[in-house]
Parts: C-alpha cells; sequence; structure tokens
C-alpha cells in the first residue's frame, strides 16, 4: 500500500428535486441529510454503496469514514482518479435508527434506477450483499458467488465485490477485493481508451 495516500472528501451531488421526494421515505428525519451521490456525476464508472456512512465527527467536522476511506485507497491502488467515479448510494440517507428494510430499499431503488438512467455510465459497481440482491432482485445474489466476472444490469456492464466494511472487518478479503478493482481498472481503461 502506498503510504503517502491521503484519501479526500469527494464534493457532494446535489439533485434537490428527487432528494425532496426522498425525503418520504422512512429513514429520512430532521436530523437525516439526503445524500445523492460524491464524486463526478459524468465519470465513466458508478459505485453503488447501500447507504451514505458518517460524515461528520460529534463536533461537526467533515471526515472521510472507514468505508470510503478503504475505497479511495483500492481506487487509488489501481490508478482510476476521482475524476473516473462517482459513489451513489442505495438508500440515499443514512439510517441512523432501525426501520424496514424491505419497504426502504423498495422505495429507493426507483431513485437509483432514475439516476444511473439520467448518469449513463459505461461501467456499474455493486458493492456488498445489499446491493447486489436489490440490483440483481435476487434475494439469494451474494458477492462470494458473482464477483470475478462481469455481469449486466440495466444494460450495463456491472461487476460486483465487496463492501469496504466486510474488507475492514476481514482483512483476509483484501486480495480478492484488489482483483476486482484490478479488473475494473483494465475494463475501464479499455472503454475510456
Amino acid at each position: 500500500m502506498d503510504s503517502c495516500f491521503e484519501p479526500v472528501i469527494w464534493p457532494e451531488d446535489q439533485f434537490s428535486e428527487e432528494a425532496d421526494s426522498y425525503r418520504q421515505c422512512e429513514i429520512c428525519s430532521q436530523k437525516s441529510r439526503v445524500i445523492w451521490g460524491e464524486g463526478n456525476p459524468q465519470a465513466p464508472v458508478l459505485i453503488i454503496l447501500d447507504n451514505p456512512g458518517a460524515r461528520e465527527d460529534k463536533d461537526g467536522k467533515e471526515y472521510v469514514c472507514g468505508t470510503r476511506h478503504t475505497l479511495q485507497t483500492a481506487l487509488h491502488q489501481v490508478d482510476l482518479a476521482v475524476d473516473d467515479i462517482y459513489l451513489t448510494y442505495l438508500l440515499k440517507c443514512r439510517p441512523l435508527r432501525r426501520y424496514n428494510k424491505e419497504e426502504v430499499r423498495a422505495f429507493s431503488k426507483p431513485f437509483l434506477i432514475r439516476q444511473i438512467e439520467k448518469i449513463q455510465p459505461k461501467l456499474i459497481v455493486c458493492l456488498g450483499d445489499v446491493v447486489t440482491q436489490t440490483m440483481f432482485n435476487d434475494k439469494d445474489a451474494c458477492v462470494k458467488n458473482l464477483r470475478g466476472s462481469w455481469h449486466e444490469i440495466l444494460g450495463y456492464p456491472c461487476m460486483v465485490s465487496y463492501h469496504p466494511l466486510a474488507v475492514r472487518r476481514r482483512p483476509n478479503l483484501m486480495p480478492r477485493f484488489m482483483e476486482d478493482w484490478n479488473m475494473l481498472a483494465q475494463k475501464a481503461y479499455f472503454r475510456c481508451d
């Protein structure tokens, strides 16, 4: 790993029209911020995580959470730049309490589908079982069985990998996680030339 690499806070993307409609979701509260996405909305690679992580410490100071730190480190290792990436979420708010997972995912998915249709990325990356099951419409889909090869969702080439938080908790997943990012980088470089 590159000891000089420092993760950064990516600029948030704002779609106020859609964000206002999303506020009807049960996970949105007065304390919740709708996070539509971050990075470059015109990027060729769209990455989907389950939900935004913590963004501020208890004093209100912004920081890069562990999930985004692990993700940015992997992207750096395979030479994908911030301009190449747009990061978005199935759930557009960070859940602060228990919620009905099936209902919230069903409410949230059409927002994500419209977002993908608007952005029209060249490649999609689904991170973690929750996103994979939702995007593949298969409750039994799992990263372990789908990673390492290309699939198609919504007409776009798609790869699947472990959620960065799972990699942080289980470092033995890191070699496979990096194999997946290398596979993405090779395809991204090929498609962008």
